[in-house]
């Protein structure tokens, strides 16, 4: 367990530590010099068993300009000790902890009148009064309260008695399968051992052996990668620490200089950067003006603070005092995140402590921020378990979920057993008769999508197919990609194959290379037209890149033109013949080759296709090449920005294995 000090500037948190631990945790020179904690300080006290138990205090500067000191010390502790001097009573300092404390969301919290033997009985009556009546309304109201003095040791042994009675009741509340967190609070290197980090584990496990990365990577770089040479958690030498532990980290492949403060060393598997946070915010009650989208904040997380600004995302623009709300925060740089991890926001010059708050989804959106569905996603991110956040998640997203994502967000390495359980059976119950999800594994990155938007996404593929047959009733249909732009444009890649494949198991569409069609729409071919078709298949071929005329085919084949044009027609249909511009027609063979001569031009000029440079690597005129460039626009392959045609990236015509 971690329990941390807080208070004003010589109010005796050092002093209180001290007693308690034997243990100075003034330890710069400069602290020993000045009488006052620059830098946080860290001891530890051991309690008799059994079990035997050891608890870690930190103790946080009281100075107005530490404030952000201090922050970075409460974002890690468990329980808290609130001090106020008998002889000062109450003081600025000693609000702004208490702000920083009931925003971080703790509870679990003593106020301790230091200094007893400085007062009489009457003082340190009123003192207490005054404590009592100032956490009135926080959610440290109710806390107990001691009145001691270190010097000459009242009250003590009820301190102490109280913090094993709390020691014996902390326990890990975490899911076991957390990856491994700690928020780096100072980096050296000490001879003999190498670059070693201390700071606060957050969640998860680590063993001497284990590979750990640092995040936010510094300038954008990959996760810089170490490994566990030695651990002491607690101040003693152990071979794996865990959650609510102060722990020092011995690390071979890092030298000191690549660490900064307020990185994050973590498990690889939940390693990640966050540029904007929704988060759950409520601003301080003892604020005097509201908080307003727009407004630029210091957010502290965990050792790290950032410039952010803020959008209130619910019930207008403005956070009244006292009032929660979800807000996106857009960090001017990266941090990390979690679902979970407690924030704590400062005013634009750092002077004063305004709100604090949970994240609720560290990888915010960009767009569609305030809209119902959002809304009901951070409803689900806001419920209380990993279960029941991922079940409501896929209720609430129409473009389905990123299980990978999702976990890396949660912190975790691997879901929970119900979660794993649950996911297995609805990916197999989709894929025998759509009961409940689609799901596909893309990469070991696993989406699901619901049942009902599943129906949904149905629907749509159908319409946009049952409309695009009629605009075009000469083609068999537009390729998957296409298909994708006009039914679904927003579902993710993973989803929209696993849902195409859907379709073609329960027969609503077909696919023929890379067309999609309603099975309606393909036509079986005559007798007549299987003549017709033998009788032209040469004369395409002879044709070239110039194309053939209906016309021309017809006189040459001795068959009447409208038999000649319904012929095509239906062979175009079937997807083996290309009518570029009315009655001039082209074999899928020769159309390939063209196509193939476009996928050259544009990757020898950043994926611009011009009509010049399509004619003289086709040597046809402008016309026909202009012509063709067109139909390629129209059925998905390019897409024309002004007089350039551009290659979809997404398509697949005309490739290997397609149409």
């Amino acid at each position: 367990m971690i329990v941390g000090t807080a208070g004003h500037i010589d109010h005796g948190k050092t002093t209180l530590v001290r007693a308690l631990t034997g243990v100075d945790t003034d330890r710069l020179p400069e602290e020993k010099q000045r009488g006052i904690s620059i830098e946080l300080g860290y001891a530890f006290l051991d309690l008799p068993g059994p079990p035997a138990r050891r608890i870690g205090f930190i103790d946080v500067p009281g100075h107005e300009r530490l404030v952000h000191t201090m922050v970075s010390g409460a974002a890690g502790i468990d329980h808290a000790l609130l001090l106020v001097a008998a002889d000062d009573g109450v003081m600025p300092q000693t609000r702004e902890h208490l702000a920083v404390l009931s925003l971080l969301g703790l509870s679990s919290a003593a106020l301790v009148v230091t200094k007893s033997d400085r007062a009489d009985a009457e003082r340190r009556a009123a003192v207490q009064a005054d404590c009592e009546a100032l956490v009135a309304g926080t959610p440290l109201q109710g806390s107990p309260c001691f009145v001691v003095s270190a010097t000459t040791g009242e009250g003590m042994a009820a301190l102490r008695e109280h913090l094993q009675v709390v020691a014996a009741r902390a326990q890990a509340a975490e899911a076991g399968c957390a990856g491994f967190r700690l928020a780096v609070d100072r980096a050296f290197t000490l001879a003999g051992v190498g670059t070693v980090v201390t700071g606060t584990v957050f969640a998860g496990q680590v063993r001497v052996g284990d590979e750990l990365a640092f995040c936010p990577s510094r300038g954008g770089a990959a996760a810089r990668l170490a490994r566990v040479r030695s651990l002491h958690a607690q101040n003693r030498a152990v071979a794996e620490a865990g959650a609510g532990e102060r722990c020092a980290v011995a690390l071979v492949g890092v030298e000191r200089d690549e660490i900064e403060r307020g990185q994050w060393l973590v498990h690889p598997g939940v390693a990640l950067a966050s540029t904007r946070l929704d988060v759950l915010l409520t601003l301080w009650q003892g604020e005097s003006r509201v908080l307003r989208s727009g407004a630029a904040v210091h957010v502290h997380l965990g050792a790290a603070s950032a410039m952010a600004s803020m959008a209130v995302l619910e019930g207008g623009d403005a956070l009244a005092p006292g009032a929660t709300a979800r807000v996106q925060l857009v960090l001017h740089q990266p941090l990390a995140a979690w679902r979970g991890s407690r924030v704590v926001l400062r005013d634009a010059s750092a002077s004063r402590t305004l709100a604090g708050g949970q994240v609720l989804d560290p990888f915010a959106p960009t767009r569609y921020r305030r809209t119902p569905q959002r809304m009901a996603e951070l409803d689900a991110w806001a419920l209380a378990t990993p279960e029941a956040r991922l079940e409501a998640l896929l209720r609430a997203a129409p473009l389905g979920v990123d299980r990978a994502r999702w976990q890396r967000a949660e912190g975790l390495l691997e879901p929970p057993a119900a979660v794993a359980a649950d996911v297995s059976t609805a990916v197999s119950a989709d894929l025998r008769e759509s009961a409940t999800a689609v799901a596909v594994e893309l990469h070991g990155d696993g989406w699901s999508l619901a049942a009902r938007h599943v129906t949904a996404a149905r629907q749509a593929v159908l319409q946009a197919l049952a409309g695009y047959h009629h605009q075009h009733p000469d083609e068999l249909g537009p390729d998957a990609a296409r298909l994708r732009r006009l039914a679904c444009p927003r579902l993710p890649e993973p989803l929209w194959r696993a849902l195409l494949q859907h379709l073609l198991q329960t027969a609503d569409v077909a696919i023929k290379g890379a067309f999609v069609h309603l099975v309606a729409h393909g036509v079986q071919l005559s007798a007549v037209d299987e003549r017709i078709a033998q009788k032209i298949a040469p004369m395409l071929e002879r044709a070239g890149f110039e194309g053939a005329w209906a016309r021309d085919l017809a006189r040459d084949a001795a068959e009447s033109e409208p038999l000649m044009r319904v012929t095509l027609a239906r062979l175009a249909q079937r997807g083996e013949l290309h009518q570029v511009v009315r009655d001039l027609i082209y074999p899928n063979a020769t159309m390939a080759r063209l196509a193939a001569l476009v996928r050259q031009v544009a990757a020898a000029n950043d994926g611009v296709v011009t009509a010049a440079g399509y004619r003289d690597a086709t040597q046809l005129g402008r016309k026909r090449a202009i012509q063709i460039l067109e139909y390629l626009d129209r059925i998905g392959m390019l897409r024309r920005v002004g007089d350039e045609h551009r290659l979809r990236t997404d398509t697949r015509l005309f490739t290997a294995g397609s149409a």
